[in-house]
């Protein structure tokens, strides 16, 4: 594979890493192999090869798009700020976020006295038809829903449910869609695939 992309350092890694794969993660699954307690079901439940483990994390409450692989310089190159990999969420939220509040999200919000880096935030439109989760979001009779969409190259711990929350507009439900130029596409909730060579350049944009 490296001579299908000569002179590029970040392909010749990719034709080298061993495995990549994408998993759609379910609400309720830990980004782990052990539960340490936990409630929560872990990895081990959903038939992954031996040998790798997640890069990066999604909390239990979060869904959607979480790669593993047995190379554990993937870490960095998908995950460190500065190397400016993009990470794409959808996020429903409680009301309609106004201009002004995505210009906030946009600029970067204070969380813990660390400010946020820019990111783009913006509402999804169309909004996505999802199928609803199991079990359901919290309802509110009174209070409207939407769609909207968070594009970051940073991770902290439940980062964009904090920050959707700092501007007055709770998350409801979070889907990671989207790792640099890999979408999750139509991998169904628990379902995993190997990336292909091709996975690998839209994974990294080469």
């Amino acid at each position: 594979m490296s001579a299908a992309w000569p002179g590029d350092p970040a392909a010749l890694f990719v034709a080298l890493v061993t495995m990549i794969i994408a998993f759609h993660k379910p609400f309720g699954v830990l980004s782990q192999f052990t539960a340490d307690g936990s409630k929560h079901r872990t990895l081990a439940d959903f038939g992954f090869p031996e040998g790798v483990y997640p890069i990066g994390r999604l909390d239990a409450e979060s869904e959607g798009l979480l790669l593993l692989s047995d190379e554990p310089d993937l870490n960095a190159r998908l995950l460190r700020p500065e190397n400016a990999h993009v990470r794409t969420y959808w996020a429903q939220v409680e009301r309609t976020p106004n201009p002004a509040a995505l210009q906030q999200l946009k600029a970067g919000v204070t969380l813990g006295g660390r400010r946020t880096l820019p990111c783009r935030a913006f509402l999804l439109d169309p909004q996505p038809d999802i199928p609803p989760r199991d079990p359901p979001i919290r309802f509110r009779k009174n209070v409207a829903d939407v769609w909207m969409g968070l594009e970051l190259i940073e991770g902290k711990n439940h980062q964009v449910r904090r920050m959707t929350a700092a501007v007055g507009h709770p998350t409801l439900r979070l889907i990671r869609v989207q790792i640099g130029g890999l979408q999750l596409g139509a991998l169904v909730a628990g379902q995993q695939r190997v990336l292909t060579p091709a996975d690998c350049r839209s994974l990294f944009r080469l």
